[in-house]
Parts: C-alpha cells; sequence; structure tokens
C-alpha cells in the first residue's frame, strides 16, 4: 500500500526548465548539492548547478517552497499549492505525502523552518495558519493561539539560541512567540497602523531573519519596506528607503558579519555593509531583476544564490558582485 503512493523520479530527463525560482535550499555540507522549486517542479543538481535532475509534480497544482533536513540531509521537504506537504527520505528519489493534522483546505505551504538542534521538530507557514510537528511531519497540529486576527502565515522564523522564540509573518504584520508557537503576541508598534490592517492584504510579511549574534535585533522584508528592531519587536524601524521597490521578497543576513545584510525583490539585489543604513545594488549578470529567493551558501559566505521570476537561477562567487546564470538542463544519459 505505501509503495503505491510513491512518486518515482522522472525517468525522461528535465522538461523545459521553468523561468520562475520561488525556493532554494542548499545541502547544509556538501556545496555541490541543492534543490530548486520552480512553478512546475522540484529539481536537484549534484555537481554545483552543472547539471539536473528533475523530480514529477506533486500535485496538478505547483510547487512553493522546498527544503532540507539540516541533520539528515536526506530528507527533503517540499510545499506545494493545493496539496500541502510531501517528504522525500532518499534525496528526492520518491516522495509520500506528510499531512496528517494539516487541515483538508491548506492550499499553500510558504515556508518550513527546523528546530536548531531537534530537525523532527518542524514549523510550517500556510495559507490557514502555522503548523507544527514534533516528528519530522507524521502528524502535524496547527499552532494559532493569539493570531485572531488573520489567518494566512506567510513566513517563520526561530532564533537559534532560544529555539521557544519563534516570529511569524502574516498578511495582518508580525506575531512574536516565547513558548513554541504555543501562544502569540501581534508586534506591530512601528510596522503599521492597525487602521490600515483592516485592510485586506494591507501588509504582508514576506521574510524575518535575526540577527546571528544579537537575537534581540530582527529584520523584516514586507510589502511596503523593510524594518528592523533592536528589542525583538517590541518597537520597529522603516530601513532601507533607498532601495528602489519597497517590497522585499527574501533577507540574507551574514552568519559571522551580521552588518552584512542583502535583500531581493522586484529590483533585484541589494546590499548594505552598515545593518541597513545604506545600500547598494549588485545585479551585474542579472537579466531580470526581480527576485524571488536569496540564500547564502552555509559554507563560504561568498556565495549566494539568487532565483528570478523571469531567466531562472543565478550564482555569485564573490559576495553578489556578479552573477551567472544557471540554466537548469538536463545531465547527460548514462551509457
Amino acid at each position: 500500500m505505501l509503495a503505491a503512493c510513491l512518486l518515482p523520479l522522472c525517468a525522461t530527463g528535465c522538461e523545459k526548465e521553468s523561468e520562475a525560482i520561488v525556493s532554494i535550499a542548499l545541502h547544509p555540507t556538501n556545496p555541490s548539492i541543492l534543490y530548486v522549486a520552480t512553478n512546475d517542479a522540484v529539481y536537484k543538481s549534484r555537481d554545483a548547478g552543472a547539471t539536473w535532475e528533475r523530480f514529477p509534480g506533486f500535485s496538478a497544482r505547483r510547487v512553493t517552497t522546498v527544503a532540507i533536513d539540516p541533520q539528515l540531509p536526506a530528507t527533503i521537504y517540499a510545499g506545494t499549492m493545493g496539496d500541502a506537504v510531501y517528504k522525500s527520505p532518499d534525496g528526492g528519489q520518491h516522495w509520500l505525502p506528510h499531512n496528517v493534522g494539516l487541515k483538508e483546505h491548506v492550499s499553500f505551504v510558504n515556508q518550513f523552518v527546523f528546530h536548531p538542534t531537534l530537525s523532527e521538530k518542524i514549523y510550517t507557514a500556510t495559507t490557514v495558519g502555522a503548523y507544527y510537528t514534533k516528528d519530522g511531519g507524521r502528524e502535524w497540529e496547527e499552532r494559532m493561539n493569539g493570531m485572531r486576527e488573520v489567518h494566512i502565515v506567510t513566513s517563520i522564523a526561530i532564533c537559534r539560541k532560544d529555539p521557544a522564540l519563534l516570529y511569524a509573518g502574516t498578511t495582518g504584520g508580525i506575531y512574536r512567540s516565547e513558548d513554541e508557537g504555543r501562544a502569540w503576541k501581534k508586534i506591530n508598534n512601528g510596522l503599521i497602523p492597525d487602521e490600515e490592517l483592516m485592510a485586506s492584504m494591507a501588509l504582508g510579511v514576506n521574510a524575518i531573519e535575526l540577527d546571528p549574534v544579537n537575537p534581540d535585533v530582527v529584520y523584516a522584508g514586507t510589502t511596503k519596506g523593510l524594518f528592523w528592531t533592536k528589542n525583538r519587536g517590541d518597537v520597529w524601524e522603516r530601513i532601507g528607503q533607498n532601495v528602489l521597490d519597497p517590497f522585499v521578497s527574501s533577507i540574507v543576513v551574514h552568519p559571522a558579519a551580521p552588518s552584512e545584510i542583502y535583500v531581493g525583490g522586484p529590483h533585484g539585489v541589494w546590499k548594505s555593509a552598515d545593518s541597513g543604513k545604506t545600500w547598494q545594488a549588485i545585479n551585474q549578470g542579472l537579466r531580470t531583476l526581480n527576485i524571488r529567493a536569496l540564500v547564502m551558501a552555509p559554507k563560504n559566505s561568498q556565495t549566494l544564490y539568487a532565483g528570478t521570476n523571469g531567466s531562472g537561477l543565478y550564482r555569485s562567487t564573490d559576495a553578489g558582485a556578479t552573477w551567472v546564470s544557471l540554466p537548469l538542463k538536463a545531465a547527460p544519459a548514462q551509457r
């Protein structure tokens, strides 16, 4: 019965690659292995993006996010639109649905976030709220207590030094939990006035990142600009006003030098060397500036990957100064 649910690797080679890269996941220790999600499927490269294999679609709808278990990197999670969560135990060769406890009408999985030391504990942001699993996705439970105003959770961040501390970005601003998501408190002071939140989709929080050295400092990328807080969200302040478009889709904070920050959005990749006070565009080599995903290599902070909404995947090996396209082309057939 179980084997009948397994989805095998696409045997006919890669189809024409999608031009939209919606999610990027990098292997925690092997820089040659990476996964990307497009609107159509999940792709895997074993040679740092030179060639790719394509996994089949998981539903009639599209893939929305992909994540690698940081402690068991052969285990991959894929979120979809319309079919919730899939999990692969073998590096993407086979996939199984992992949806027990998720509401039947979960229509969009936005993000997976792993506990920093116990990776079977996972939080996921969905269009019907925040969910948590303690057993690698075998069973999920809703964690929405305190989020009365909103149900669409767009992003989640966890504090590596204090894993009980979580932030959730929603279409109604940001919430904080200090008890592993069991209860949430709205923390929108300086972010958006309550009267503006009455409007539908008034403020979407697309990305949240914590300063890796000082966890009191948090960055939030929203549909209306980049914000930061120095007191765990009690008060927020707008920064990055000279970035051309206020829409921020992704944030990267340098793990060892947290004053170095990267953001992506509709006008490309921007970099700050002074904790967000000043910014410069770093788009040389990008054919499309609409950035959907941005990540830094775990073992080499000079290497960045950017997923665009029109010309595929790019890599920089010089901290964003220049970018090179990585087409999702198939590996040559084995003889």
